[in-house]
């Protein structure tokens, strides 16, 4: 969340963050987000007795911040099919791992576990099957000899930052296109797999180190 709103910030995106949203009242972000001038609300899900009664209200406190898109960053909780289509094509998620594979929670201890070589993450929009949506990126990164799933997270974790960072820039400059036969295109960018190399991430825009 913190990247997504400073990458609007510095890049000075023809886009806003409108509001963060957690359903934790004690999500440290939420605080970093206060500081920054961005509005903020809790949506506890244990103040609803159902499922569909909490993403009700909390479709409702998003609505009322008329966003364009809603994104997902460290939101941990399962979505209804109905909240899910509500937001349809503006919906989007990040997953640790390189979808289809590894879908749902301990992804880096699944990869070890299978013994696969290569690892990552990958931004989607949101369908209502879990972890499965149109590929708008993936990032990738080698699978090392005595990695832990601590090891491996951390390292995911610098290639989420910078694509869930471009990716937002995209979205905001009007690139990505949802077709038809739920394909992603994204004008002008002719790749979109960040790669983290010795030297660091690296993608179709450039390197960063």
């Amino acid at each position: 969340m913190r990247t997504i709103v400073e990458t609007v910030r510095e890049r000075a995106l023809p886009a806003e963050v409108c509001a963060v949203i957690s359903n934790k009242p004690d999500a440290a972000g939420l605080a970093w987000a206060s500081e920054q001038g961005v509005a903020t609300q809790v949506v506890s899900h244990r103040d609803y007795a159902s499922r569909d009664e909490f993403d009700a209200a909390l479709a409702a406190a998003i609505d009322a911040h008329e966003p364009h898109y809603v994104l997902l960053a460290g939101f941990m909780r399962v979505l209804t099919p109905a909240f899910v289509e509500r937001y349809n094509g503006r919906l989007i998620n990040i997953h640790p791992s390189l979808l289809p594979a590894f879908p749902g929670l301990h992804t880096h201890q699944q990869a070890l576990a299978m013994g696969v070589q290569w690892h990552g993450c990958t931004i989607h929009f949101v369908t209502p099957v879990l972890d499965y949506g149109p590929v708008i990126a993936q990032g990738v990164v080698p699978v090392l000899a005595g990695d832990t799933p601590e090891h491996l997270a951390a390292r995911v974790l610098g290639v989420e930052h910078r694509m869930y960072a471009d990716v937002v820039g995209w979205l905001a400059e009007g690139r990505v296109v949802l077709d038809a036969m739920q394909r992603v295109r994204v004008h002008g960018i002719p790749s979109r797999s960040f790669v983290l190399t010795p030297t660091g991430v690296e993608s179709s825009e450039g390197r960063y180190e």
